[in-house]
């Protein structure tokens, strides 16, 4: 065996290395506690959610409100705020073994972050919609109120993110809100007054009232003519009933005349004309009560909304206390090294007798 060794001092290395690697794991690597929790986001329902096409095939709103979560609590503010309630740089250099350990307790941000995400794992399950959070420490107590810092401060920048939006929305809404009433409150008023100085609630219906007297009018004016026509062929233009007749037919055009000047003049406030302004400030109010009513329903619309983006972190499997260390696990990475360096070293071992051959 020894001269086996000698012979192929790479065996030896090999042999050597996953000897140091199992004394490590087996030996000198300190436990750490791992805490876990699963959860999952959920807002309150005030309103059905509409099912659409494109919702189904891009996903729901949901899993991607999840991946908002997860990658808050991975960032470096989630790691800031930690620092700043945990001292994480405390507890992760004083205890472990000198490998897992952070090395310099005054590391950059940078390097704390990558030892931060060895640390702490949020994985997400895209099929059950829910997080896994695990955070591993040197203390089990620790990693408890790892775990809570992490529901707590993800709720809480779940709930600002999507309020600070709805905020700034019903906010918008509102002083679009004030401008439009406004805007209503003049274009009532140019109506009233308008109303008041010619004395007219409605020019269009009295417009088509005196149009209906027109008519009237000209109806009555036809039946008089076919009856004058008629009495022409029996009777002399001098009688009496011919002479009333004449009389009648001039007093309706007449009346027909002044009923017509009345509608529409050359000149002066004919009714056409009161018509044609009263209709336009009618329709500027009308337009400006549509448009107040729909920003008045967007307002709702978005309070509503609003409600719904709050957020509520719903714990499936609260935080654990962990009662016994779960890592590292020591047999499986002994055992993993040992069957990579076995397996890199046959291959070297090939590599070289080829070689040999070769040179034979």
């Amino acid at each position: 065996m020894m001269d086996f060794l000698r012979r192929n001092p790479y065996w030896a290395v090999c042999i050597a290395a996953i000897l140091a690697v199992s004394a490590y794991w087996g030996l000198w690597a300190h436990d750490r506690y791992v805490s876990r929790a699963i959860v999952v986001l959920e807002s309150p329902q005030i309103a059905a959610p509409e099912i659409s096409f494109s919702s189904m095939l891009t996903g729901s709103n949901a899993s991607h409100e999840l991946l908002l979560l997860r990658e808050h609590l991975l960032s470096v503010d989630m790691l800031i705020k930690a620092q700043q309630e945990l001292d994480l740089r405390s507890h992760y250099s004083q205890n472990g073994d000198w490998i897992s350990r952070l090395r310099d307790a005054d590391a950059p941000i940078e390097t704390l972050h990558r030892y931060y995400r060895k640390r702490v794992n949020v994985d997400m399950d895209e099929y059950a919609g829910v997080l896994h959070i695990q955070v591993q420490a040197y203390d089990p107590e620790y990693a408890y109120r790892f775990v809570q810092l992490l529901l707590e401060a993800g709720e809480r920048h779940m709930n600002e993110m999507g309020q600070r939006l709805a905020q700034e929305q019903v906010g918008f809404l509102e002083q679009q809100m004030e401008r439009l009433s406004e805007r209503l409150d003049a274009a009532r008023v140019d109506l009233l007054d308008f109303q008041n100085l010619h004395g007219l609630v409605s020019p269009t219906q009295t417009v088509d009232s005196l149009n209906q007297v027109v008519a009237t009018l000209e109806g009555e004016l036809a039946r008089l003519q076919a009856r004058r026509s008629a009495l022409a062929s029996f009777q002399s233009a001098q009688s009496a009933e011919m002479v009333r007749t004449e009389s009648e037919i001039r007093a309706l055009r007449e009346q027909i005349e002044q009923e017509r000047e009345r509608l529409a003049q050359a000149a002066g406030d004919s009714l056409n004309r009161i018509s044609a302004e009263y209709q336009t400030l009618e329709l500027r109010a009308e337009f400006a009560q549509r448009t107040y009513e729909g920003a008045l329903t967007a307002l709702e619309n978005t309070r509503i909304e609003a409600a719904r983006t709050l957020k509520q972190v719903s714990i499936l499997q609260s935080a654990s206390v962990p009662e016994y260390a779960t890592e590292p696990r020591r047999l499986y990475n002994a055992s993993v090294f040992a069957i990579i360096a076995l397996f890199a070293t046959f291959i070297l071992n090939m590599i070289i007798l080829i070689i040999r051959d070769h040179r034979n």
